[in-house]
Formats: structure tokens, sequence, C-alpha cells
């Protein structure tokens, strides 16, 4: 009986995807600072804010520095799991694996 490569700790993926959005939105409201707020802070419209915090918009780098600069945190952990969030998304589109699986693969030999 072989090893299951999906049940080695390293290749476990989390059911439930994690937007970067929502973990500004969660510390927004621990700080108790308002979207408007921030958004006028950082100099964007609140409207852009909204969306990303709503995970209708991913987290771009110039707005995790941004908005990093704005609450004393890393933009790096946010933008990495936005990496992570398109990834899982990409791997579970049914359509996109579908069309994954038409491209042949290229072997370079020299």
């Amino acid at each position: 009986m072989g090893k299951d490569d999906r049940m080695v700790a390293n290749n476990l993926e989390p059911h439930y995807l994690t937007h970067p959005g929502e973990v500004i939105k969660d510390e927004l409201e621990f700080r108790g600072i308002s979207q408007r707020r921030l958004a006028k802070l950082i100099g964007v419209p609140a409207s852009q804010l909204n969306e990303v915090l709503n995970t209708k918009r991913p987290l771009s780098a110039e707005l995790a520095l941004l908005i990093g600069q704005a609450l004393n945190i890393e933009a790096a952990p946010l933008l990495a799991l936005q990496m992570k969030y398109n990834l899982l998304s990409a791997k579970r589109d049914k359509s996109f694996l579908e069309r994954l699986k038409e491209i042949p693969r290229i072997a370079a030999i020299f």
C-alpha cells in the first residue's frame, strides 16, 4: 500500500480558502478603524478597498504596501496569502483544470 501524497502535512490544502482581504478586514475591526478612514488615509477609493476586503478583488502589491504602512504590518505575508488563494482557486476550477489537461507537455532536448 503506497502513501497518498495528499495526506502528507506539507501537501495539505485548506478546505476553506482565505483571501487576504478577510484578514485585513478582521484587523480593521479589531483596531476599530473604518474602511472609509483607511481608504482616505492611504489615498484609494473606498469602493476599491471595500472590494478587496469583501474578496471581490485581488490584493495588489501596491495596495498591500499602502495598507502595511498604515497598519504597521508586513505586506509580504498578505501577498503570499493572495498568491496561495489564487493558486488554490485555479486548482479548484474544473473548467480550467480541463483546459490545463489539454496542454501537451514540452520537454527540451539538448
